[in-house]
């Protein structure tokens, strides 16, 4: 990313909505912008593989292993508003399991684009496929919208649910219901 050129376009932004970039108050903010849209938009110049980081562990299990509520921060592509909720990850391993802050990474490389919620739920379950080889792999995720909440329709109370189920949590019912039970349990 170019900051100096995300500067001037800010400096010009404020400008076109009737602002003075010289006030006080907004001296250093094309600036700051800049860094935050940087920050905000890193998963662009992220290769998901590379977050692993060799973080895959041998197992004799097969077990479902479900990380929780880690937390997700991305911008729609609609508005570029932001939205965030959290994310549910299980899979079933066959020969390995993946550093479990991996999954983390995994997420938050993807939201650090530019997303739609549904989008964004696939691409991590692909990755975790792509990356395990699981026998299955199931993403839920729920999260509210900034551009519902606070343009558009403004509902406050809101939340998106989406779900990405692969292998044997799309294929068999049973299978993805304990997925879904553990993983949207209630008493948070």
């Amino acid at each position: 990313m170019n900051l100096e050129r995300v500067e001037e376009l800010i400096r010009e932004l404020l400008i076109e909505i009737g602002e003075d970039p010289e006030r006080e108050g907004l001296l250093s903010t094309p600036k700051r912008v800049a860094k935050s849209w940087q920050f905000l938009t890193h998963g662009y110049s992220v290769d998901p593989h590379e977050v692993i980081n060799n973080a895959l562990f041998d197992t004799g299990s097969n077990n479902m292993i479900i990380a929780r509520d880690i937390e997700v921060y991305s911008l729609c592509e609609h508005h570029m508003l932001p939205f965030f909720g959290r994310c549910h990850i299980g899979y079933i391993a066959q020969n390995k399991v993946l550093g479990v802050s991996k999954l983390a990474r995994i997420v938050d490389v993807f939201a650090r684009r530019l997303q739609i919620q549904e989008r964004l739920t696939e691409q991590i379950a692909h990755m975790v496929m792509d990356v395990t080889h699981a026998e299955g792999v199931g993403v839920v995720m729920e999260c509210k919208h900034l551009c519902m909440m606070m343009r558009g329709v403004k509902k406050q109370n809101s939340v998106m649910t989406t779900s990405s189920v692969l292998g044997s949590f799309h294929n068999e019912e049973a299978t993805r219901a304990e997925f879904m039970s553990l993983a949207l349990r209630s008493g948070r």
